[in-house]
This record gives C-alpha cells, structure tokens and sequence, in this order.
C-alpha cells in the first residue's frame, strides 16, 4: 500500500503541471485572430507563452528537487491573484472567478510537490 501512495504522490504534480501548461499554452492561440504577418505571429505565439515557459523550465527542475517545484506553483498562484484583482478593480467577482481557475491548480500542484518533498524526506 506504501508504494501505491508513493508513487501516487510523486506522479500526481507532474501530470498535473504538464497538463496545466499545456491549459495555459492554449490562451497563446488567440494570436491567430490578429492576422498579422508570419514573424509578428511568432512573437506573439513567444510573447504568450512566456508565463508557460518559465513553469516548464520549473517543472523540469522540480523533477528532482520538489520544494523548488512546491514553492514557485505557490507563488505563481499567489502572483496570479495578486495581478488579477489589481487589472479588474471593476469587479471583483471576474477576478475571482478567474484567480480559482488560473491559480487554484497552480495551488494544488504546489501542495502535491510540498506533500511530496515531505514524503521523501521522511
């Protein structure tokens, strides 16, 4: 029953990160409606992708090192929040509802890599 666990909890943050960059790399899309040329297309397909980038270099290091993995989902989310509500000072409730599906996964892929850095110094 222990390995089931463990490997449960070693699988489950990086499955959930691939998936999350693949759900964030899909906002970049939306440059394609701006029917610019190839190269203003392919900086912006860059420019949107940043974000998902940087969590895709964390993911790789966080492989083997799962706090660092812990901390920066975290803090991405935290990031995202903070963001969202100073760009929506309108309402409130958009930023809200946008916070829960940015940065509610980003929170519990950082919680499952904290759970798992615990789990292995243990």
């Amino acid at each position: 029953m222990e390995t089931k666990v463990g490997k449960f909890v070693y699988w489950t943050p990086r499955i959930l990160s691939i998936v999350f960059i693949a759900f964030l790399a899909l906002f970049s899309l939306d440059v394609f409606d701006e029917k610019l040329g190839f190269w203003q297309t392919l900086l912006g397909l860059f420019m949107h992708n940043i974000p998902a980038l940087i969590l895709l270099a964390i993911l790789i290091i966080s492989w083997k090192r799962e706090i660092v993995g812990g901390v920066v989902f975290i803090l991405a989310g935290l990031l995202y929040i903070f963001s969202a509500f100073t760009r929506n000072l309108g309402d409130w409730r958009i930023a809200l509802a946008w916070s829960a599906q940015i940065a509610g996964p980003a929170f519990i892929i950082g919680g499952f890599f904290v759970a798992n850095w615990i789990k292995k110094r243990k």
